[in-house]
Parts: C-alpha cells; structure tokens; sequence
C-alpha cells in the first residue's frame, strides 16, 4: 500500500467521523440534553438567590 493510498483511506475516516459527530450533535433526540447542560451555569444562582441572613450582604 502507498502512501498516498493510505493519506486517502485516512481523510475518508476523518471526514465520515466528523460528518458522524455533526449530525449527533445537531440530532433532535440530543437537544433536550444540551439545553440542560447550558443551563447547569445558572443552577448555582438560583441556590445563592435563596439564602437569607448575612451570607447575602
């Protein structure tokens, strides 16, 4: 096998391994899933929003 011949084998599985995670990332069963995660950012505030004394000065 030549080099080249192993260059083109390998572009081919980067390409179908990158077109694999585009389309499991822009998947609609995943969306309820990353919305989730981006909202884990605002779970600390609304915990700190509850306290009461002088934690919150």
């Amino acid at each position: 096998m030549e080099i080249v011949s192993f260059h083109s084998i390998w572009t081919l599985v980067i390409f179908v391994s990158f077109i694999g995670i585009v389309l499991w990332a822009y998947s609609s069963r995943r969306k309820t899933e990353f919305e989730d995660a981006a909202n884990l950012v605002f779970a600390d505030e609304e915990k700190g929003a509850k306290k009461t004394g002088e934690d919150n000065k």
